[in-house]
């Protein structure tokens, strides 16, 4: 959501790229090697701040409240649709106050403005930092991950006993990791399409004569224990569904580009005087964000909660499912919309020149914006949400990054296509011509563009079908039995159950 504070910044640094209005043209000075220099410092400084924050101030938000399923079940609210529109109404400051205040103050204070707010979240941090509840970290999850691989691997040749109780578990050394919830085993592995026997990995839980698993500390490069098992199989099981988001932040990065230069070449026009900006269009996607999760919260939800039964109305699959079809709506309507724009351009004989501007207004873009931001409403914000909850608790970090990643990937996957469409598509009829962009065929790109999100959405369901969510245990449903079982009369039995010891109702996640 830094895209508003990135554009001012190139916009600010590098001028020559994008001129603003001056009466000659000696007042247009190019950017210095210097400005330059600046440039790429300051983007570099930006990605490196958002690759920190991001992954973790989410899940650092879910650290200070109660997340178990009993809690989140009798929630009013949720937490990860609130931070995507705390998130949504950051960008749309940026893209209105902070773009007004650059135009008719000046780009001075256009940039100080999100510095000092910079300034003053990182001091209402500090301030706030003694009252926040802080776990701390308990080693590398990717340490674990590989622990369990190597293992697995040195008893490859071992076979895994029919019964999973004889596999090897030690709560005391996984009490760390799990403060929680301790995942319990699982026989199945449907969607992992690469692995032809779903207990291979289990190898590494079997005990055998060379593991020194009286200890508490036993070798974990030798012998793993099944919670630490399935942290894997669950970490792999969410890939399938990770990388059908990819698809979408692929297909929606063209909004940001190929749409100004449409808007460009239409009527921007709001009163005699006034013109709409073309890169200001995005605010319509952010606005339908935010009013999206605003009816998504308070209205959908419970309505869906009468048929469903679920408490978040429908499941984390299918919240993505649907914003994959809105999505692929999107980009059918940007196809359509194309085609109405260079319509009128030939009934008026402007194809041939790029820099008319072509009788149509520049509000038939708004539909496909805001049904991007619907989507980002269902399939983005399911597929954070589902990140975290379907990923080991220790891992939750790691699974946002995920999330982010996701959208980096996409990013690059959309300039892949946009340079492949262009160079591929001929020179005479060129999809994405360089300059006059009414003899291009941007429509067909969209129409690329649906045609991979319906194969995706395909891959999709395909997946969503053979997911399994992960089987777990919570302290508060062992804490719940054991006093239902103990009342008064055994707290040391109470006590043990919250340190993960005792009896407990194996369980599915009923919430995703």
């Amino acid at each position: 959501m830094d895209y508003g504070l990135i554009s001012l910044t190139i916009s600010a640094v590098l001028p020559k790229f994008h001129p603003p209005p001056c009466s000659t043209q000696e007042n247009c000075k190019e950017a210095s090697t210097l400005q330059i220099w600046v440039l790429y410092i300051c983007l570099l400084l930006t990605s490196l701040g958002s690759g920190c924050i991001r992954p973790c101030v989410v899940t650092f938000a879910a650290d200070q409240i109660d997340m178990t399923k009993s809690s989140v079940a009798a929630r009013s609210w949720n937490l990860f649709n609130w931070y995507y529109f705390s998130m949504g109404m950051a960008t749309l400051a940026a893209l209105t106050l902070v773009v007004y205040i650059q135009d008719n103050v000046g780009w001075g204070w256009g940039l100080a403005i999100p510095t000092i707010a910079m300034a003053l979240s990182i001091v209402a941090f500090l301030v706030g930092s003694p009252l926040y509840n802080r776990i701390k970290p308990r080693g590398s999850p990717l340490v674990r991950l590989a622990q369990v691989i190597v293992a697995a691997v040195r008893k490859r040749k071992e076979v895994v006993p029919a019964d999973p109780a004889l596999l090897y578990e030690n709560r005391e050394l996984d009490a760390a990791i799990s403060l929680h919830e301790r995942l319990l085993h699982t026989n199945q592995f449907k969607n992992s399409f690469s692995c032809t026997d779903c207990r291979w990995f289990d190898k590494a839980a079997i005990v055998t004569g060379n593991d020194a698993t009286d200890s508490n500390t036993p070798n974990l490069w030798r012998v793993a224990t099944v919670h630490r098992v399935e942290e894997l199989k669950s970490i792999i099981r969410l890939f399938p569904i990770w990388a059908a988001g990819i698809s979408v932040f692929a297909s929606s990065s063209h909004s940001r580009s190929f749409t100004i230069q449409q808007a460009r070449t239409m009527d921007r026009h709001l009163s005699h005087s006034f013109q709409f900006p073309p890169a200001s269009l995005a605010i319509f996607g952010v606005i339908s964000l935010l009013i999206g999760l605003v009816l998504y919260e308070r209205l959908f939800v419970p309505f869906a909660r009468r048929f469903t039964r679920n408490p978040s109305g429908i499941t984390y699959l299918q919240r993505i499912g649907i914003g994959l079809v809105i999505n692929i709506l999107a980009t059918v309507v940007a196809s359509v919309i194309e085609i109405k724009r260079k319509a009128v351009a030939a009934e008026r004989n402007l194809l041939d020149d790029p820099k008319a501007i072509i009788p149509i207004s520049v509000f038939w873009l708004v539909p496909q914006f805001s049904l991007h931001g619907t989507a980002e409403v269902f399939a983005f914000v399911g597929l954070l949400e589902f990140l975290y909850d379907q990923s080991p608790e220790s891992m939750r970090s790691t699974a946002a990054a995920l999330y982010w990643i996701a959208i980096s990937t996409g990013d690059y996957v959309g300039t892949l296509m946009v340079s492949l469409v262009h160079k591929h598509s001929g020179k005479k009829s060129n999809w994405l011509p360089d300059r006059n962009l009414n003899r291009g065929r941007l429509e067909n790109y969209y129409w690329l563009v649906t045609a991979t999100q319906v194969i995706n959405l395909l891959y999709y369901l395909i997946c969503s079908w053979l997911y399994t969510y992960k089987t777990l245990e919570e302290v508060s449903e062992i804490c719940e039995e054991v006093e239902e079982l103990a009342g008064d009369k055994i707290p040391s039995m109470i006590l043990d159950g919250r340190n993960g010891h005792g009896e407990v109702e194996l369980g599915r996640n009923e919430l995703a």
